[in-house]
């Protein structure tokens, strides 16, 4: 089973990836923010997991 941390950082890359790829400017903006988000969430989850 993947973990919460890997899974984010899987999404991640992949949107960063989809960024590359698209598109439209619009497009390109939207992965990036999703990529950005989980990164933001992968970062989280590794602190709850140093934390505990």
């Amino acid at each position: 089973m993947e973990s919460d941390q890997r899974f984010y950082f899987r999404r991640a890359a992949e949107e960063r990836m989809a960024a590359q790829r698209a598109m439209t400017e619009a497009a390109r903006q939207w992965h990036a923010q999703l990529a950005q988000q989980f990164a933001d969430r992968a970062s989280q989850s590794q602190q709850v997991v140093v934390a505990a």
